[in-house]
């Protein structure tokens, strides 16, 4: 939970009924933009340069709402534990994280825990500290998942319950150089899994992919896309010059078929909350009534270890403030704007072709958004305009860079292993000061800037020619323009 608040003037103190009418509703014109600021996220933009900066209320949270939104975010950082007279009860008995803010410290995300052990001369995955902050997932060559395993790898359980399996890590690595002679080096993680639980896997018949924390930046405002502008853009992701042909992922969700925008592949049309709960924590919710483990002996060894698994561990109210927490974020400010060379790398994004996966600047719904059990937000819809640089659509991110590129050989809804949802990159230049650390992409390889460009293949590879054949100084343009998002 952060101790600072930083918030707008409020005109008058917003009742929960005047907030539900949309009466009194804070409009661009209230917001007070600093020198060297712009907005992101129109009235839940946020100004602070912080290790908190992630994880500020946006400025229309207010009475009852702020009430919610403080409950959500210290349910967000509490630690589980498996003791049922200890609220927080019912963690396991397996699982990968104890707590939301573990694996995204500050609403950001922590630093992967394969990079970690790196750099302590292990090659030991599993974290040392009782959570992974990454999730390993697995399936079967043809694409379905294994029976004693279903799709998460839980590396982490409770005392006396034996772990699904360990991950273990070794890094290939390989030189490059741009064309000017400079050299970059990129790096291939390569996952496997020893100490199987029941059946042991051969590793020709699997697929790993592993997937480190997503920033937790203007969830919100992703969750009240409009989705008929998502359509259209993939209607017009067509650019034959630069390879580009961008789709949509269509997800079912509670029984409900929609555009997903959620998770690396586009594969949620919610937060997961629910998910998150029960697949990371092991704690059962209403909506995922069962063990993540049932059938496996891990519940008879819960038992033994005196979990009980009568009753569900977490409420849908809890749930619904954890909810309300993420939707509720501000979104950091563009910084640096009148920096020269900040602006002569925004014009190298665009002459590279960024900006046509990278989409500046999109819109929410009129009505906003409806958390898990109900309650709903206005203030996210109104049409407002938001700067995500994002079109939140599926593309081919090639498989040739080091033999595998981008491809994790997973499956999820219409996205096929080569395809990603072309991340969102605002708020991504405070990552470092949040999190203290630089990884990025899917699985953390990238450990700066430079290196994330350059593992884009696929629809992505004209625009990396483009910035490689940049000169120097003109690349670190481009990403001085980067640090300023």
């Amino acid at each position: 939970m952060n101790p600072i608040k930083y918030s707008f003037l409020l005109l008058g103190a917003l009742s929960l009924s005047a907030c539900e009418d949309n009466d009194g509703q804070l409009t661009i014109a209230d917001v007070d933009v600093p020198a060297g600021y712009a907005l992101s996220a129109g009235t839940a933009t946020e100004f602070s340069r912080s290790a908190f900066s992630y994880d500020q209320p946006a400025s229309w949270i207010s009475g009852e709402y702020n009430a919610l939104f403080n409950k959500g975010d210290r349910l967000y950082d509490n630690v589980a534990t498996s003791n049922y007279n200890h609220a927080g009860g019912g963690l396991g008995p397996v699982y990968a994280g104890y707590s939301c803010g573990g694996c995204h410290r500050n609403a950001g995300r922590t630093e992967p825990s394969y990079w970690t052990a790196f750099k302590n001369g292990s090659r030991k995955a599993t974290g040392e500290y009782g959570f992974t902050s990454m999730l390993c997932y697995v399936t079967r060559r043809n694409g379905k998942f294994f029976q004693n395993y279903g799709r998460v790898i839980h590396d982490n359980t409770i005392y006396g319950v034996t772990p699904e399996g360990e991950i273990h890590f070794e890094i290939d690595s390989a030189v490059y150089r741009f064309p000017d002679g400079e050299r970059y080096t990129l790096c291939y993680p390569r996952f496997s899994i020893t100490k199987w639980y029941a059946d042991s896997i051969r590793p020709e018949d699997l697929f790993i992919s592993v997937r480190i924390p997503l920033r937790h930046v203007g969830q919100g405002q992703i969750m009240a896309l409009d989705r008929t502008e998502i359509q259209q853009l993939a209607a017009r992701s067509n650019y034959p010059r630069w390879g580009i042909s961008g789709r949509c992922n269509v997800v079912s969700e509670r029984n409900v078929s929609q555009i997903g925008v959620g998770g690396n592949k586009a594969h949620h049309g919610d937060l997961t909350v629910e998910l998150g709960y029960s697949s990371d924590m092991g704690l059962t919710n209403s909506r995922y009534p069962e063990e993540i483990c049932r059938g496996q002996r891990q519940i008879e060894e819960g038992s033994m270890m005196g979990l009980s698994y009568e009753k569900l561990d977490v409420s849908t109210a809890d749930m619904e403030a954890v909810d309300l927490y993420l939707h509720s974020l501000g979104v950091p400010a563009r910084r640096d704007v009148n920096d020269p060379d900040v602006q002569a790398g925004e014009k190298l994004f665009y002459k590279a072709g960024c900006h046509l996966c990278h989409v500046t600047t999109l819109h929410t719904n009129k009505r906003g958004s409806t958390l898990l059990a109900g309650l709903t937000l206005p203030w996210l819809g109104g049409r407002q305009t938001i700067h995500p640089y994002s079109d939140f659509l599926l593309h081919d991110m090639g498989s040739e860079i080091m033999g595998v590129g981008l491809n994790d050989n997973m499956v999820s809804g219409l996205a096929r292993g080569n395809e990603w949802r072309t991340t969102p990159l605002w708020g991504i230049g405070l990552q470092q000061l949040v999190n203290g650390h630089t990884y990025f992409l899917h699985d953390g390889r990238a450990r700066n800037f430079t290196e994330a460009i350059m593992w884009h293949g696929g629809e992505a590879e004209a625009s990396k020619q483009v910035f490689a054949h940049y000169s120097k100084a003109q690349r670190a343009q481009l990403i001085r323009f980067l640090w300023s998002l």
